[in-house]
């Protein structure tokens, strides 16, 4: 890599991307008036449902003294601070009452806000908008809405699983598409092993704010996927990866199919969590295939925190990541389509994607 990609490269895994909707919790983890204190690119928010069970998102701080409103209560109405009782609107963040006022006070407490964010629900978790810079009163604007696992049948089973990783998002997202690492990190009877390596070739095309890694058939050497020919169906795999953090799966095979997303989320400048959520039509017959499922996926997930921890030691040394072709071509996609993410909200121009035609990678793994 040259001195001045590698400058480059530096510039960018800075930056967090905004404009994006993340998943800040799984819903599960709020019930009732409960109050969930979270973190997302760096800033304390603060996450619950209304007396509805509407859930809202706001900035985990009283603009009075820096009190962590998760730490007061809530009764369906209003988020209270503990410090001085002052009241709070728990979607637009607007302050309702101010307890230590007299009635002759001039202060005007409908104009003072704490913050709020959009947020809304998908797939069992919850997801928050976060802007280029949270504005003092909310915004109006219309947003794209936040992101659906792709399902394919009216049943389904689905499952979650979540992991914290030592180390900034560039990294995890990068280890996240990393095609290589399989043989040496993942290894196990029933997914793949070091004598198991063999050359791959696929075909990638640009996608919008992505790439996809085309519709093929699943490698030999992925044990997982022999499980599959039960159903005497052609099975056929897609990969995405969309900014900001999204890696999408989708196995065909005739009516049965497999989907997942797996997201690399920014939780501060040097730590992350990945978030992985499947649903699932197959061996829907087969006794206990959710707690296997989750067995081995957790497993699996396991296996890559292990990695990441591990590199996190190497990483404080600040070393220049060395990318080579055509493994790791993935991870400079990555970082292209991080940088011109930036360079078009900087400057207003359209977004200028850097894939612009089909590329044929080759790699062995």
């Amino acid at each position: 890599m040259s001195g001045a990609a590698e400058a480059t490269q530096q510039t960018v895994s800075a930056e967090m991307l905004r404009g994006f909707w993340y998943p800040a919790a799984q819903s599960d983890r709020i019930r009732g008036q409960q109050l969930l204190s979270a973190q997302l690119l760096g800033e304390p928010l603060v996450l619950g449902r209304d007396a509805n069970g509407k859930a809202f998102a706001l900035r985990d701080v009283c603009p009075h003294r820096g009190m962590p409103l998760s730490e007061g209560r809530f009764d369906g109405k209003a988020v209270e601070c503990p410090y001085h009782g002052w009241q709070f609107e728990p979607h637009t963040g607007q302050c309702l009452e101010i307890p230590s006022l007299t009635s002759d006070s001039k202060l005007k407490v409908d104009r003072i806000f704490c913050g709020s964010y959009h947020c809304e629900e998908r797939d069992g978790y919850i997801w928050v908008y976060m802007p280029e810079q949270l504005a003092r009163v909310p915004r109006t604007e219309a947003i794209s809405d936040p992101p659906e696992l792709a399902k394919f049948s009216q049943h389904y089973r689905i499952a979650r699983l979540e992991a914290e990783m030592p180390s900034n998002v560039d990294h995890g997202i990068i280890g996240l598409m990393d095609p290589a690492h399989g043989p040496f990190v993942h290894q196990s009877w029933w997914w793949r092993s070091r004598r198991s390596i063999q050359e791959k070739q696929k075909i990638f095309e640009p996608i919008p704010y992505g790439f996809r890694m085309k519709a093929h058939s699943p490698s030999a050497n992925s044990g997982a996927y022999k499980l599959l020919r039960i159903y005497k169906e052609p099975i056929i795999t897609t990969i995405d990866f969309v900014l900001p953090n999204h890696r999408l799966e989708v196995i065909r095979c005739g009516p049965y199919w497999f989907s997942s997303r797996a997201t690399v989320t920014p939780v501060t400048a040097d730590r992350c969590r990945l978030d992985f959520c499947a649903a699932w039509n197959l061996f829907r017959w087969v006794p206990f295939v959710m707690p296997i499922y989750r067995s081995f996926a957790k497993q699996f997930i396991a296996q890559d925190t292990s990695t990441m921890e591990k590199q996190s030691i190497g990483l404080r040394h600040h070393p220049s990541l060395m990318l080579i072709d055509d493994a790791d071509r993935p991870a400079r996609w990555y970082f292209q389509l991080k940088k011109a993410w930036l360079d078009s909200r900087r400057t207003g121009a359209p977004f200028d994607h850097p894939i612009k035609d089909p590329v044929t990678l080759r790699w062995r793994s």
